[in-house]
């Protein structure tokens, strides 16, 4: 691989794992609505992809259904989790994406399992349970169970993403839009403050939401994506492994969170397992869509 290459996708596991830590900070910090949040996320991505919203696609609301779980779905789940649990956490957590892909593709694309994803699944789910029974975990069990909803909602959108015959960026365009819709109405109804979030720290929650949408999901997304055209898959996607690694150690030092023991292990014996699932292929889907942005 071309050190350019390799130099574009290091950046991108540092924008994503960075990001946990910025939505952290905009939910926490300076207040903002998580539901709000995603929805003004979505927003600017919207903005920024509306003239790829034409021609319409086919099968339009199988696109709008698909990308609401792979945006504004899963996200503000994360968020939500995030106003409990720490970056460092929902980075070990997140990582059950990839073994839930695997489980979703053999219930909905007729996938098989053999020995060696079957493990790859086993150690996932079981890394990511240690390090969420964790005593230092315990205060943040909801937060957490957000977190892995979240991976839920992505993994069920990440299967269906297969049977769309539609460009990754106007899926995230199609995307944002189906998540303005849906957010609009929730933070609405559910929640407050809003306006005062904005009035607060106007500027800080732009800067968070101007790197949430355009350096994330319009920048590093798309240059992900690029280099997945152009390189084997084998080259790029172990490559997002560290993702989960990078979220932990921004989340020490920039959040002060508090990694325990049974975090780490936990997360080592998850990374182990995401590792076989990416490197042992599925036979009917491919290594692009078993590890996938969320963040």
């Amino acid at each position: 691989m071309p050190a350019r290459a390799l130099f574009v996708m290091m950046l991108c596991n540092v924008v994503w794992a960075l990001n946990v830590v910025v939505s952290k900070v905009a939910i926490v910090d300076l207040g903002s609505p998580p539901l709000f949040y995603a929805l003004l996320r979505s927003v600017i991505v919207a903005a920024v992809l509306v003239p790829l919203l034409r021609p319409l696609p086919a099968k339009l609301w199988q696109v709008l259904v698909v990308g609401l779980a792979i945006s504004g779905g899963s996200f503000a789940l994360l968020f939500m989790g995030l106003e409990t649990a720490s970056p460092s956490a929902a980075g070990v957590v997140s990582l059950s994406g990839a073994p839930m892909t695997v489980l979703f593709a053999i219930l909905f694309l007729g996938e098989r399992v053999r020995w060696r994803r079957g493990l790859g699944i086993g150690l996932a789910f079981g890394g990511v349970l240690f390090a969420m029974a964790g005593e230092n975990q315990m205060e943040t069990s909801t937060g957490l169970l957000l977190v892995f909803l979240s991976a839920v909602v992505g993994a069920l959108g990440t299967v269906f993403v297969k049977r769309i015959d539609l460009p990754s960026i106007r899926l995230q365009a199609w995307a944002a839009v189906a998540s303005v819709a849906v957010l609009l109405p929730l933070t609405a109804t559910l929640e407050t403050g809003q306006i005062a979030s904005l009035a607060t720290s106007p500027y800080k929650l732009a800067a968070c939401l101007l790197f949430a949408g355009i350096v994330v999901s319009v920048g590093a997304h798309t240059a992900y994506y690029r280099l997945m055209q152009e390189f084997d898959a084998n080259m790029i996607v172990p490559l997002t492994l560290f993702t989960p690694i990078l979220t932990i150690l921004f989340g020490a030092w920039l959040t002060g969170d508090a990694i325990g023991e049974r975090l780490i292990i936990g997360g080592a014996i998850a990374l182990a397992g995401v590792a076989i699932i990416v490197l042992r292929p599925s036979e009917t889907f491919t290594r692009r869509f078993l590890v996938r942005p969320r963040f």
